[in-house]
């Protein structure tokens, strides 16, 4: 599958945003999928994601409760909607995808073999 990852941009702080991935091929619903940022000056994080079949989310701690991770299957489409944004949110977020990926394993990125070329959000205040 290939990954197209946008949405990104200039946000105020406190502002939304809403990222969008979309995937070629076929079977989408059987990938799970993911989001990962890369802050300045640190390595890539776990953000949240969506697995397959049934569209279980995943949130990692410095997110939870402010951005949601939802999909549309017939759409090939994940999104993250991205609430009440901070400064420390600025990042490049890339999508990653997983054909039937653990449950266990989602906020690993080294299991996701599909990956996006990522989507620059900076924060302003």
């Amino acid at each position: 599958v290939q990954l197209q990852a946008s949405g990104g941009g200039l946000v105020q702080a406190g502002d939304s945003r809403r990222l969008t991935c979309v995937g070629s091929g076929r079977a989408f619903n059987s990938y799970t999928v993911a989001w990962f940022r890369q802050r300045p000056g640190k390595e890539r994080e776990f953000a949240a994601a969506s697995s397959y079949g049934v569209g279980t989310t995943y949130y990692g701690e410095s997110v939870k409760e402010r951005f949601i991770v939802f999909r549309d299957n017939t759409k090939n489409t994940v999104y993250l909607q991205m609430d009440n944004v901070q400064l420390e949110d600025t990042a490049v977020y890339y999508c990653a995808a997983a054909s039937f990926l653990n449950e266990n394993y989602v906020d690993t990125e080294r299991y996701y073999n599909f990956w996006g070329q990522g989507t620059l959000v900076t924060v302003s205040s």
